[in-house]
């Protein structure tokens, strides 16, 4: 299925692209200032308000506008590149208000309503990077070994964001952690949006891609891939919460974080890789094999067991959305796939947080191996549906991807 390493498709040879540096420094900063957020957003509400419950009802607020929404501020940032400004403004400045709010005290409705407002506006940093990164690679070696590094780094970021939002603000407090949060998201913002200045605005919007009211989800094929996707977030929250369940909060952060390290490995493996399978079937195989490492800690149910079969876990999941990532390049017009980057984001977080609610209920009832063994054969469930529907997924879009001059 794989052949050797291909050395002109290297990271090296990714970051020396001209005019890729730049844009992809701007935008870990602007995602290091999503990775850092979670934590003082909630600590603050909750200094704020005083209430875990409304802290918690304004953060869950803010995370479900934030996803469901990310497509359609994705096409309005591909249809007018100055809108990317906007967005920041607006985003850092609600975050500088709930900050001020939380410092002095605010109401239970007051938090909801501005966490709500902030998640109208956070920019789409990391759809605009990777549709960036489609514009100036050549090939799907080159495109492969980008978009690896580019998930790799994105998981590295928000890995270590919480624990620097904890350090923030344990050493100040959650107010001025939050005001950091806004002004390191003004700062990565505004230097992304600088980057691309001058540039045709990632994927700008073709005729007919951009006025469809549907947009990329009419693409044949984007539907079986976001389902994917979903289902395979969802297995990893379900196993999330099994761990915890099954071994405690102490076993679990070791557990959790060997699934960090898998994906980071995998990504890079595969990245350097060379496929002769088509992406498509790549995305059908990584699935499978995902399934079956999600249910080994149910066959192996003890932690040793579970921290191999996580890592392996880890190792196919961020190749699967590296894969997703890449198939959004040969099923969706090059003016639309701005937007679909941000489908696919919307899918895993929803995916995340269904899988989070199924587990939940399912740990509560049932032994938390059965957790796991549900899971693994849910996504197993969705990979053969999909698997009927293969073709779809090879393809290709209509419209031809727009290389712009080095």
């Amino acid at each position: 299925m794989s052949r050797s390493f291909r050395g002109s498709a290297g990271y090296r040879a990714v970051l020396a692209l001209p005019h890729a540096r730049t844009p992809f420094a701007a935008a870990l900063l602007a995602r290091l200032s999503y990775g850092v957020l979670p934590l003082p957003l909630l600590l603050a509400l909750r200094d704020g308000t005083g209430s875990f419950t409304a802290a918690g009802a304004a953060v869950g607020l803010f995370g479900l506008l934030s996803a469901l929404l990310g497509p359609a501020r994705a096409r309005l940032v591909a249809r007018r590149p100055g809108a990317l400004t906007a967005l920041t403004v607006c985003y850092a400045l609600l975050l500088t208000v709930l900050a001020a709010g939380a410092a002095v005290g605010l109401s239970a409705w007051a938090a909801v309503l501005l966490a709500a407002l902030a998640g109208v506006f956070p920019p789409p940093v990391g759809p605009l990077m990777r549709t960036l990164w489609g514009e100036l690679t050549t090939g799907e070696d080159q495109r492969r070994c980008a978009l690896s590094l580019d998930t790799v780094a994105e998981s590295t970021v928000f890995a270590c964001g919480p624990v620097l939002g904890g350090l923030l603000a344990a050493r100040t407090s959650a107010a001025w952690a939050l005001a950091a949060c806004a002004l390191l998201a003004a700062a990565g913002f505004t230097a992304f949006a600088r980057a691309l200045r001058g540039r045709p605005a990632a994927g700008r919007p073709t005729e007919n891609g951009g006025r469809a009211v549907l947009g990329p989800l009419r693409a044949p094929g984007f539907m079986p891939l976001l389902a994917v996707v979903l289902a395979v977030a969802g297995v990893l929250s379900a196993d999330e919460l099994a761990v915890v369940a099954a071994w405690g909060a102490g076993a679990a952060g070791p557990l959790l974080a060997l699934f960090s390290v898998g994906g980071a490995a995998g990504a890079l493996v595969y990245g350097r890789l060379a496929w002769r399978a088509s992406a498509g079937r790549r995305l059908l195989v990584l699935s499978a094999v995902a399934s079956a490492c999600y249910g080994l800690p149910a066959v192996l149910f003890a932690p040793p067991g579970a921290a191999f079969g996580l890592f392996c876990a880890g190792a196919c999941t961020d190749a699967l959305l590296v894969t997703a990532y890449l198939l959004v390049e040969d099923l969706v017009p090059a003016g639309s796939r701005t937007e679909a980057g941000a489908w696919v984001n919307t899918a895993y977080n929803l995916g995340g947080a269904l899988g989070s609610a199924a587990g939940g209920v399912l740990a509560e009832r049932v032994a938390p191996a059965a957790v796991f063994t549900a899971a693994a054969l849910a996504l197993a469930a969705v990979t053969a549906v999909v698997a009927l529907r293969r073709c779809s997924l090879r393809r290709p879009a209509a419209v031809p991807a727009v290389r712009t001059a080095s």
